[in-house]
């Protein structure tokens, strides 16, 4: 799946919905059902630890400079602070049938999971 859309763009909001992750890139939303890793320049913080709600949220407004989805292996989406988000989308990480989906227009309708 092609989420090259969100290059160039800045992450806008983060919100956490029930037991679900959505980023908003302005009109683009990428909608997660696993928890995504945080890796900043020092460390990296994972979903359930104390600073990762802080982590997520202080990207806000930071521009996206590359991106990639490949179904079966991972996602990534880099910052140009050099932060990552980083998802294993491989079977054995994975807790349901869909890791989460991705709308270009931001609309629900138009989500393609993965």
């Amino acid at each position: 799946m092609d989420i090259s859309a969100i290059v160039g763009t800045e992450l806008k909001s983060v919100a956490f919905v029930e037991d679900f992750l959505e980023l908003r890139f302005g009109t683009p939303c990428l909608t997660l059902y696993d928890w995504p890793h945080v890796l900043l320049p020092d460390f990296s913080v994972a979903y359930g630890e104390p600073e990762y709600r802080n982590a997520l949220c202080a990207q806000i407004n930071e521009e996206v400079v590359e991106a990639s989805l490949e179904e079966g292996d991972s996602l990534t989406i880099e910052l140009a602070n050099g932060v990552v988000f980083g998802l294993s989308l491989r079977e054995e990480d994975v807790d349901g049938p869909e890791s989460g989906s991705f709308s270009e227009t931001g609309q629900a309708v138009d989500a393609q999971e993965f």
